[in-house]
């Protein structure tokens, strides 16, 4: 069983009300509310976010909604749902602006990870992603392989491409990594939320990778004047300085890479 978190932050601005619906309608159909949970975190909503969230609940009946009075980010809206968790439960994180057409693949990520506990994190990926195994840079040249090794005779293969970071448009977290790592941890309100968990699972004692064979589909909309992409750029961009200092020290080990649920 899997808990699917996913924080929403809508404004007539950034115009994502759209998207949270493409996203949840998705849910809808491919994942079995018989077992999995969601839990949606919202941090701003529209009136065409209410509606879809209410259209949601009706027919996915696995569904939680916490409503935050401000927006306190995507690590921390997200942690709201991770607190929920259950011993042994698998938690993944997933964007409200991306789409999964193959059913039944938070199974599929599941069945992975229990053939292989020393993935920590397990990503869907994204197709303009630079990840690849033929990459000539190092840092970004990935390897395919089985998991297990071997493949169990009567078992469908399944191919996982290991690699250093995981982008967190859909990615699902461990319970083994969550006991050692915590919580989310992000230096602001937008960015590197995703890079400083696959540092911490790394210095865990864990593997990142994709399942590649699941396609999915991310939707960006760059809201009224493209004013949403120059805050998320702005956001980074200032966030950066306390990204690299948080990295740094969970490698030397000078930053424990536990992290509690408010920080």
């Amino acid at each position: 069983m899997a808990l699917i978190a996913i924080a929403i932050y809508d404004t007539p601005e950034n115009g994502r009300g759209q998207v949270t619906e493409k996203c949840l309608a998705s849910i809808s159909w491919t994942v079995d509310p018989a077992r999995h949970r969601v839990c949606l975190v919202v941090n701003a909503q529209t009136e065409e976010t209410a509606a879809s969230i209410a259209f949601f609940c009706k027919y996915f009946k696995n569904c939680e909604v916490i409503y935050l009075p401000e927006n306190v980010g995507t690590a921390k809206a997200i942690n709201k749902a991770i607190a929920l968790r259950q011993p042994g439960e698998y938690v993944v994180k997933m964007d409200n602006d991306v789409t999964v057409e193959t059913l039944c693949w938070a199974d599929e990520m599941e069945e992975a990870m229990r053939r292989d506990s020393n993935i920590g994190i397990l990503g869907l990926k994204r197709s303009d992603l630079i990840q690849h195994p033929n990459h000539p840079d190092p840092r970004y040249k990935s390897v395919l392989r089985f998991v297990p090794e071997t493949p169990v005779p009567g078992q469908p293969w399944v191919v996982v491409e290991e690699t250093e970071d995981v982008m967190g448009t859909c990615t699902m977290f461990s319970p083994d990594m969550l006991d050692k790592i915590g919580f989310m941890y992000q230096p602001g309100l937008y960015g590197f939320d995703d890079v400083l968990m696959c540092v911490r699972s790394h210095c865990a004692g864990f593997v990142n990778a994709f399942l590649p064979h699941i396609q999915i589909h991310h939707h960006d909309p760059a809201g009224v004047d493209g004013k949403y992409d120059e805050w998320k750029r702005r956001a980074a961009m200032e966030a950066s300085r306390e990204y690299q200092r948080y990295k740094n020290g969970y490698e030397s080990g000078q930053i424990p890479i536990y992290s509690p649920e408010t920080w």
